[in-house]
């Protein structure tokens, strides 16, 4: 029976008994207490404390579950996954005790041919709190069980309440027994993993103040309302009625393994340590799957946080597995598939769902790649002294250095017999906190201490003229050289120039500062930059190109004309976009940042999936349509009020006075408050080109485009190499995607023809390899240099099949290989030499550190690396001396 059958018989049974059926809600709750919806019950509270009236007097759900507090039992027992699915019916002071344990016993008890679970009454056994005898009395009337069937437990497991004063009451539980096989006899009690709880039933009819702990409580009366509060593990019911040994082996979950199992190349069912691995990646895939699709991402703290251990911990089995590439783009299709029948929303979203997976992959297998050496050397050295304990000092760095995870390195740590100091290492990340609270109140200070400017802008706010002019007169009000004011500035010196007027745009609002020169008697100033140091102050930072400027000179300033053109037409392209956007995808499209300079813009939105290509046609569109439109663009200082009532939209982080200019594109269409700089009608604009749209940050996307000229370049160079490429592939444009693809197929088929090549003839050195065996400290030893690989994969499959030909003798087989710009090398060790207490992994590290990198594995088989060819035979050498003196 498929999981997703199981949750609709469920849903159909109680639909049939006058329940609302009711849709999971989020894995996200609103709970503050929580970050998850940790058990079926959490969207419920509401009504089971009675403190929002329930909407209907019985309901039943299918309710999406994450807990982690026992992430380190995944994989280990039969039952813990990280992402379940609680089934749960629900009484609002309708149903109590009676109808309860009818509806659950008929349940799983009737037919599959009538709609039920078929579960055989034999292998049920039923479990009340000790004191409810109406319970016990209930479950012989109403179910018939018989009472050898029915255990009373203690408060500890038979009895639910929140921890606070309110709503508590006492449980019954339901559990399958698998059987002999599988323990001891004895029945729930004995708390052996033989029998599996599936079914709780809680019956919430008192109310208890004086919570002292979860346990310890006084009971003030009966509960006004009685309800009911049933879970179901939908996981745990799979299992059992699939016939397979675990969760992880279910329809839903076992298709990630399967795939995990074929990119590993290793047998699900041969080595326990491997099957925990491959256990904890299905598990983890499908939890972060599910994540993803109630909107988590992933990040360093709260929600994302447990996101991105979860998918880390998966890579890293992965890589435990021996897959170094990325694998998330084959275990998420397969959880994908495998999840969509009961999660439509996973197919449909998941171009978006599966871009924040892969990204995560790519980044964590780089910090992975350069976190793992540094942190084996530290393992190596710290064994190598005789030390079991890992220094807080090395955790640290490979956490601010390196950016690899303390529960990482704790966990890597724990796999090789060691501890992590954690004392030290939480005392230094306190100490980095404190020097980022030093460094932060010290830039502050830095920032805030702008008292040079004081007398300057005691003479009047700058005067902005560039909304007009291209060229202004004015005085030279101050100079400042390294941040103190002086009397002038000399050739060849930077400068900061304070002027009265000036008709260069200073950087704000997304729109990068203008250039151009300032010129006066004798002397001329290149622009570097301009920025408002404090509110209504422009300052100038300058290059003295000729001559010395003075306090009191004239000085006039000239805007870069061709520059200014161009800026305008990215700043107005910016608005032109930003409608666009809206159009398209809605107001909670909303502006997160800009910036906008000759040429170019860029434009940060609240969004969180990638656009499609067909959506970025439109909006690149709808943008253009306005440029043709030729719109009109006017602006008008007024009260922020009266531009508020109007609609006008405020850019992201900017700060607003009493008065304020708002720029209209097409009157309302486009309303902004804008201190940019802008062009007069759509059209000189020109073309607007979106070259890019990428995510930058979670929920956070970002377009980018070329105008004008830039575009128009663009779309130009373009148009030359499709034009070099049909010339070249002597194919016309049209049929180009089809002649590049049929390429692209061929070369991958004949990469492939020459990667089978390559492993033929590799394996056919198996037998000289053999051949160079040598006798080593009652060893027979094969430690060779094979030359290049086209894989790790193929020097390991090489590395069996000659340890396999050496026969029952104790035997090791040594072989470096150059695979790409890196060493590769495999050990691998065979019963004999096992038992000699020879380590495949150890020796793999030896040569691995030799070679200037890492490594480890398996007592079997084991591989390291490094980036030091010259270094090969004496990594093969330090092999052979491990030998002799073993």
């Amino acid at each position: 029976m498929k999981t997703a059958d199981i949750a609709q018989r469920y849903l159909d049974f109680f639909e049939d008994n006058g329940h609302t059926i009711v849709p999971s809600s989020s894995l996200v709750t609103s709970d503050p207490s929580l970050l998850f919806t940790v058990a079926g019950m959490v969207p419920f509270i509401p009504y089971l404390t009675g403190v929002v009236p329930a909407p209907y007097p019985r309901a039943a759900d299918v309710q999406k579950c994450i807990r982690t507090n026992d992430i380190e039992e995944v994989g280990k027992t039969p039952r813990h996954g990280t992402f379940f699915q609680m089934l749960g019916n629900w009484s609002f002071g309708d149903y109590f005790k009676e109808g309860a344990i009818g509806y659950a016993w008929e349940l799983l008890t009737r037919s599959e041919a009538e709609g039920g679970l078929g579960f055989d009454e034999k292998d049920l056994w039923v479990t009340v709190y000790e004191e409810d005898d109406e319970a016990e009395a209930l479950w012989r009337s109403v179910a018939g069980v018989s009472p050898d069937r029915i255990q009373r437990l203690g408060k500890d497991s038979n009895y639910w309440s929140t921890g606070q004063p309110g709503p508590a009451g006492p449980c019954s539980e339901i559990f399958f027994d698998r059987g002999p096989a599988y323990g001891i006899d004895g029945g729930p009690a004995t708390d052996d993993d033989r029998y599996v709880e599936i079914w709780n039933l809680v019956f919430m009819q008192y109310a208890i103040t004086n919570v002292r702990s979860k346990l310890d409580f006084d009971i003030v009366g009966e509960l006004p309302q009685k309800n009911i509060d049933t879970g179901m593990g939908l996981e745990r019911v799979a299992f059992l009625k699939q016939g397979v040994e675990n969760m992880y082996e279910t329809d839903q979950v076992r298709p990630v393994l399967d795939r995990a199992v074929d990119l590993s190349g290793r047998r699900y069912g041969a080595d326990h340590e491997d099957d925990v691995r491959f256990r904890v990646i299905a598990d983890h895939v499908r939890s972060s799957l599910m994540l993803l699709s109630d909107g988590v991402t992933p990040s360093n703290e709260g929600r994302g946080y447990i996101l991105r251990r979860l998918m880390r911990r998966a890579i890293r089995a992965m890589r435990l597995l021996g897959v170094e590439g990325a694998t998330f783009p084959e275990l998420f299709a397969a959880s994908r598939d495998a999840m969509k029948e009961s999660y439509p929303e996973l197919e449909t979203d998941y171009a978006r769902l599966s871009a924040y997976a892969f990204a995560e992959e790519e980044t964590f297998l780089r910090t992975l790649a350069a976190g793992s050496t540094i942190l084996d050397l530290s393992m190596s050295q710290t064994k190598g002294a005789g030390g079991r304990t890992l220094a807080g000092s090395e955790a640290f760095l490979l956490h601010d250095t390196y950016g690899f995870p303390i529960d990482l390195t704790v966990e890597i740590a724990q796999e090789a017999g060691l501890d992590v100091d954690r004392s030290a290492f939480d005392s230094l990340m306190q100490e980095q906190r404190q020097r980022a609270k030093a460094d932060a109140r010290s830039r502050k200070r830095a920032i805030a201490d702008h008292s040079v400017y004081r007398e300057f802008r005691a003479q009047g706010e700058t005067v902005f003229t560039g909304y007009t002019d291209l060229e202004t007169e004015s005085s030279v009000l101050g100079v400042l050289v390294d941040g103190v004011a002086v009397d002038r500035a000399l050739q060849g010196q930077i400068a900061e120039v304070i002027l009265a007027e000036t008709a260069l745009y200073a950087e704000s609002g997304g729109q990068v500062a203008d250039k151009g020169v300032i010129v006066g008697p004798g002397f001329e100033l290149d622009v570097l930059d301009v920025q408002r140091p404090v509110p209504g102050l422009i300052s100038h930072t300058v290059e003295v190109a000729t001559g010395e400027v003075g306090v009191g000179q004239a000085a006039t300033t000239v805007v870069d004309a061709a520059n200014r053109r161009a800026a305008r037409q990215a700043h107005s392209a910016t608005h032109l976009v930003h409608a666009a956007l809206r159009d398209t995808l809605g107001s909670s499209a909303t502006q997160a940042g800009s910036l906008n300079r000759a040429g170019y813009m860029r434009f940060d939105f609240t969004w969180g999936q990638q656009l499609s290509d067909a959506t970025k046609t439109e909006i690149e569109e709808i943008a253009n349509n306005a440029v043709r439109d030729n719109l009109e663009v006017t602006t008008r200082v007024l009260p922020l009020s009266e531009a508020k009532e109007l609609g006008a939209m405020a850019l992201f982080g900017e700060k607003y006075g009493d008065r304020v200019r708002m720029v209209d594109i097409g009157g309302p269409w486009s309303r902004e408050l804008c201190a940019g700089t802008h062009v007069s009608t759509s059209a000189e604009v020109g073309l607007i080109s979106l070259v890019g749209e990428a995510s930058v940050g979670a929920s956070n996307r970002r377009v980018e485009a070329l105008v004008g000229l830039d575009a128009f370049r663009e779309l130009a160079a373009e148009r030359a190499l499709v034009s070099q490429l049909s010339t070249s592939l002597k194919t016309p444009r049209e049929q180009l995607p089809a002649r590049i693809a049929e390429l692209s197929a061929s070369l991958k088929a004949a990469e492939k023809k020459i990667a089978a090549f390559e492993a033929k003839a590799l394996s056919e050195k198996a037998p000289s390899l053999v051949e160079k065996a040598q006798e080593i400290g009652g060893f027979r030893v094969v430690a060779e240099s094979i030359g290049s690989a086209g894989s790790a994969d193929d020097v390991r499959s090489l590395a069996l099949q000659v340890r396999d030909r050496l026969g029952s003798s104790a035997g090791v087989v040594a072989l470096a290989a150059t695979v790409g710009e890196r060493v590769t090398v495999v050990v691998a060790t065979n019963d004999g030499s096992r038992a000699a207490g020879v380590r495949a992994g150890a020796l793999a590290k030896s040569a691995a550190a030799v070679l200037g990198g890492g490594g480890g594995g398996r007592d079997d088989v084991a591989q390291g690396g490094g980036t030091d060819p010259a270094a090969v035979p004496a990594a093969l050498a330090s092999i052979v001396d491990s030998l002799r003196a073993a």
